[in-house]
This record gives structure tokens, sequence and C-alpha cells, in this order.
């Protein structure tokens, strides 16, 4: 579908990008993506990204979703923006999701922006359908007019509760622990919710969650009265051509106080042998994936273990590539990989399948991915980690962390690990900021 564009050079992005986000918050459908100047970024594309008020939209269960998104994606051959929940694995495999939902969001949900805004550099590339291109001069002024309101804290700080107590996740790691010992699986993800009933500015949150974290992947999803607020550092899968991108992270280490104890913090990731085992077997799940759509022998590793800065947390993470095989769809591309290897475990379905069965709260939204396709079909999706999730209408706020279990497991040290990547979540939401 055509669309009209319009570039005009810009000389203050971090003011434009303020601006941009304040003015989306009258529309009911907003995907604001923010690569947030991280430097360390391999295959960047876009500083940020503003899609809004869809014309039209596609949103479903799983049942059949990723057939649906496929027909959606190339009879509308337009930029498309929106999420996959992690709960699409019951559409690629024979599984189910019975656990407890106090979000309410749909299982797939995509839309067609009328409105799109694309910075890259110092360059503002403004693309409009047909039906609204006569507003984009008015916008754009109305954008710089915007003065972004001031993020305040929370009136009423709220309680945070556990669906899961520090003893019993410590009791499922030994569930899982006990999996891994009879062989049934190598490794796999277990998550535990944390929540909280009231209400919350999903703006001023999202802002003071990127804000202590700075990360590649940043999000802000709203689609009506449901809101995705994410800090991810973790690309899922991108397609540039025919060549596909996977950057799992496994692996999280704290930042020290100095830079001396920060170097020693981030030697020791690199050289802990759980860790780099943890990334090694999903890198393999990974490699295995792309495989079932990649034309033989352009599966490769780019990068083995790396460990990235974070301002929070160092982070380990691989690059594996691959080149698609003549006639794979894009959405095809994505479906032979979802849900995550990062997310999941090995073997995947077997994985899967024990994670529902200790973990009390439906995955949902986190855990899958939010991104979007072009209209060649090239695409880009993060992984939703990192993330506060808020349904207004039911006034539930929840985020999720985990980790991957291995043989090497300790119960404590998982238990501290979530509780290091739950930190600024916890502190937004508590008003300690």
């Amino acid at each position: 579908m055509n669309r009209t564009s319009k570039i005009i050079s810009i000389s203050n992005i971090t003011v434009l990008k303020e601006q941009l986000l304040s003015w989306s918050q009258q529309f009911e459908e907003v995907v604001w993506l923010d690569s947030n100047s991280y430097e360390r970024q391999n295959y960047p594309e876009y500083e940020a990204i503003l899609a809004v008020d869809a014309f039209t939209s596609l949103k479903t269960d799983y049942q059949g979703a990723f057939d649906q998104l496929e027909e959606y994606q190339s009879t509308i051959k337009d930029w498309i923006f929106g999420y996959l929940s992690y709960d699409l694995k019951n559409d690629t495999e024979r599984l189910t999701s019975k656990n407890d939902d106090k979000l309410d969001f749909a299982d797939l949900h995509f839309f067609q922006p009328k409105k799109l805004f694309l910075l890259k550099g110092n360059t503002l590339e403004i693309l409009y359908l047909g039906m609204v291109d006569d507003e984009i001069d008015e916008d754009f002024e109305e954008i710089t007019a915007t003065k972004p309101p001031e993020t305040k804290s929370q009136a009423q700080p709220l309680s945070i509760k556990l669906k899961i107590h520090k003893e019993a996740y410590k009791e499922k790691v030994r569930s899982m622990l006990e999996h891994i010992y009879r062989g049934d699986i190598y490794e796999a993800n277990l998550c535990q919710e944390f929540y909280a009933a009231g209400t919350i500015n999903p703006l001023a949150i999202y802002k003071r969650l990127t804000a202590i974290s700075s990360p590649p992947f940043g999000t802000y999803l709203k689609l009506e009265d449901q809101f995705l607020l994410s800090a991810s550092p973790e690309r899922y899968i991108k397609k540039i051509g025919s060549k596909i991108v996977t950057q799992p992270i496994k692996g999280t280490a704290k930042r020290g106080v100095d830079e001396k104890e920060d170097t020693a913090f981030a030697k020791a990731l690199q050289e802990n042998s759980k860790e780099r085992s943890e990334n090694i077997m999903i890198v393999d799940l990974v490699r295995n994936d792309l495989s079932k759509t990649a034309q033989k022998g352009s599966v490769i590793v780019e990068e083995l273990c790396e460990v990235y800065p974070f301002k929070q947390v160092h982070q380990m993470i691989s690059t594996v590539t691959s080149t698609l095989s003549l006639g794979i769809s894009p959405v095809d591309a994505i479906r032979s990989t979802f849900p995550m290897g990062s997310m999941t475990g090995a073997p995947k379905l077997r994985a899967m399948q024990i994670i529902e069965s200790l973990e009390e709260s439906k995955r949902g939204l986190y855990s899958g991915a939010v991104g979007y396709f072009t209209p060649d079909g090239d695409f880009d999706f993060n992984v939703v980690i990192r993330s506060i999730l808020y349904n207004a209408e039911n006034e539930y706020i929840s985020y999720s962390v985990g980790g991957a279990i291995t043989a090497g497991s300790d119960p404590d040290s998982e238990y501290e690990e979530c509780l290091l990547k739950a930190k600024a979540m916890r502190a937004v939401l508590e008003g300690d900021l």
C-alpha cells in the first residue's frame, strides 16, 4: 500500500523522541521502539520508530494464529506492528496454557498504522497512508510544540506481591533439576511472576524504567487498555533480505561500583563455565531452529558468549545467522524458531511441557516478542523480558523474571539472579526513584 513520505533533518534527537512519545498518547494503538543509542548493538537500523492509529488489524488467539498472520502480512504488504505472545507455542506444537492469567492479552495482535515515524541518525522519515497524508505538516508542528509531561513518582506506591514465594521457587528449581538428572532435558527457563493491584501512569513508568537501563530494544506498546513497558536488552530475530539474525542472551552478572570491580565481574562472567554452558546449549538449539529454513551450510555462529555491558547488568550474548532458503515466507522464518530458545530450553518441546507444569502464571506476552514487518517482508523482533505489563481495565500490573536451569544450577543462586533481574521493575513500581 502506498505511503506519502516526508524527510526532515533533526537537530536534537533526544528532544524529538520525547515529543513523539508524548504526542502519541492521544491514540488507541501505539508502538514505540527505541534503541536508546546503544553503541554496541549489532545490526542496528533505526534509532527509534513510532507507529500509531490502526487502519487495519489482526487480533486472535493461538489457534491458527501463524497462518492468519501470514495471510495478513502477505495481503497487506505494508508496515505492520504488533506482538507474538509466548502462548503461540500452542499453535506450533500440541501444547496448552492453563495457568493463571489476569492480564487478558490476546495471543497475537498486529496493526497497520496510518501514521509512521522512522528516526535514523539525524533524519526523521514520516510515512502516512493516503487518507491522512494531508495531516503530515500539521502533525509535525503539533509534535514539535509538544512539551513532555513531568514524570512524577507514584501517588501511592504499589504493594508488590509474589506469585511464588522464595522457598516454593527453590523447590521448583529442584524439581527442574530432577528432570535434568533423569535426562528429560538439558536446560529450561523457569520464570516467576510478581504482581500488584492498582493503577499506574504507563508513560511515566516506561520513561523511568528505560532511564535506569537504556536498553537497545526498549518498547512502549499501548493497545487500548493494555500496555507493555519494556526495557529489553535482547533481540529475538531479524530479517534483512534473505539473512536471518538471532541474538540469544544467557548469562547475567551485576555491574561493579568502580571500573576495577566492574571489569572483574565481566571477566568472571566471561569465564563462568555454568553461564557459558547455558549460552552454548541455547546456541545449539537456535542453530537447529534456523537450519529448518536455511540454505544448506549457511547457519553461522558469528559471535559466541560475548559479554555486553548494560546500565544495570552484564549479559552474555551470542549472534547466530543464516540465509533463508528460496520460497520461505517471512512468517515461516519466525514460526520455525518460536518461541525463542533463550526463553524455553533444550530439547525445546519437552522443556516447554515441564515449564508449563512448574510455573503458576500464564506467560502471555512475557517472553513473547514485539516488533514489525516492512512492506518488503523484512522484520525485527525483541524478546519481551525486563518488562512491566499492565491491564488498565483490570487494574492489574505484572512483571516476570526467570533464569536458565542446568545441571550446575544452585536454587539459592537462581533466586538471587531473579531478584537482580527484577530490581529495576520493582524500583519504578514501588516509587523508589
